[in-house]
């Protein structure tokens, strides 16, 4: 009881003293707000991109391996002129690994051909991502549809005239119809419609199928040479359930290499990228922002905290001749301390809260403006609490200890 007693009447003075010099007390927490708003707002931010790529990641699946020309992460000496020579993944290499085999659970060889226009009656559709893959592409990749299905063995072998689009290529070559059974014209030829992907959006890689046109491999094959290097050709390979990717990985490349041709001792002319090549290499990236966000927040907050205690010491000696008072009326030390400690600290955590209170607000408005869900969770807001709370008591605990210790007398006779 005698707490909660002295902390309302604590909490009345830093009232009282915000109410009587109120352009003093904000300016002095500026400091405070502007660096917990700092630090809340960079983690947040990087906590949006890690979510957003992590969602990339698994689109893209935690446990694949894709067979490249290029690698996906480069160093400071990029040899460049040595993968510009390698070949490309071929069809062979697809089929000699689908054969080989023991570790992978799908295989895809899949090709992205250069944006084309998509045509529906007079409807049209610029800038759509034509791909054509084999048929375990939904084997190899995360997606799901909003209708219909993805295509049969016997389509994909055949190379059939059939398609699945993407949520915005249905939305607008079919506005409020079904696109299911519809034919399109696609590179020159009629395709049938037989699925329509889900409502992805975009995400931190650029990965989406809301713009995609996807068709099987053996049909494209008909149209265009899919193992030209300008469409990219990729072998995707899944792993099996309870597989280590790096076992995986480790079978991939001795029969790549045996694939291939290649003696021992020569280097690879092949790339094996995994997704948590992306994600190390952005992680060490999100690192030094954090860093960086916490030495620019840890200024501010620096500031805020002297800010503070400046403000404390002036309390202190504007109510000097009151704490004579209440020691003279028998107030103990610790009582006068305390006192002076949980206003401190109530200041801080005023300033703490507004700038937790901004970075909730901003949240809003990155989502109006950009489309992103800022990622603003419990960690972060407990960091801010925490560490208007610590600054409250480093800021306040000098001048509190300062008020504890003043001669009854000497305080009673200042003016």
């Amino acid at each position: 009881m005698l707490f909660l007693k002295l902390f309302r009447e604590s909490f009345l003075f830093a009232y009282d003293a915000l109410r009587q010099n109120k352009l003093r007390t904000m300016l002095s927490l500026l400091g405070v707000t502007i660096g917990i708003f700092t630090i809340i707002a960079v983690f947040s931010a990087v906590d949006t991109l890690r979510n957003n790529l992590q969602n990339s990641v698994n689109k893209l699946g935690n446990n694949s391996v894709y067979i490249e020309k290029w690698p996906w992460v480069g160093s400071n000496d990029f040899p460049w002129w040595k993968y510009l020579q390698r070949p490309v993944s071929k069809l062979r290499d697809f089929n000699e690994l689908t054969r080989r085999s023991q570790t992978a659970e799908a295989l895809s060889y899949e090709i992205s051909i250069d944006n084309r226009t998509i045509k529906y009656k007079s409807n049209t559709v610029d800038g759509a991502q034509i791909d054509a893959s084999s048929k375990d592409h939904d084997k190899t990749w995360n997606f799901d549809f909003a209708s219909g299905r993805y295509f049969t063995e016997m389509e994909s072998k055949t190379g059939a005239p059939v398609t699945n689009i993407g949520y915005d290529i249905a939305e607008n070559l079919f506005p409020g119809g079904d696109a299911i059974g519809k034919q399109i014209k696609v590179m020159g030829r009629y395709v049938t419609v037989v699925g329509v992907f889900s409502k992805q959006g975009k995400d931190m890689l650029g990965i989406s199928t809301d713009k995609e046109v996807l068709l099987p491999l053996n049909f494209a094959h008909n149209l265009i040479d899919v193992q030209n290097e300008k469409y990219r050709p990729s072998i995707i390979v899944r792993g099996k359930a309870g597989i280590p990717v790096d076992d995986v990985e480790s079978e991939l490349q001795g029969l790549m290499r045996s694939i291939r041709s290649l003696r021992p001792g020569q280097e690879d002319n092949f790339s094996l990228n995994r997704t948590t090549m992306l994600t190390n290499a952005l992680d060490s990236l999100f690192g030094v922002i954090n860093i960086a966000g916490a030495i620019i927040g840890g200024f501010s907050i620096l500031v805020g905290g002297f800010g503070i205690a400046n403000i404390m010491f002036v309390s202190v000696k504007e109510r000097t001749n009151i704490i004579g008072i209440q020691k003279s009326l028998g107030a103990k030390n610790y009582f006068i301390l305390l006192q002076f400690l949980i206003e401190s600290i109530v200041l801080c955590l005023l300033g703490g809260l507004i700038g937790l209170l901004l970075v909730y607000f901003l949240t809003f408005g990155v989502k109006a403006v950009f489309d992103v869900q800022v990622v603003l969770d419990l960690k972060n807001i407990i960091l801010g609490i925490g560490t208007s709370l610590t600054i409250g008591v480093i800021s306040g605990i000098i001048p509190a200890y300062f008020a504890s210790r003043l001669d009854p007398v000497e305080a009673i006779r200042t003016n």
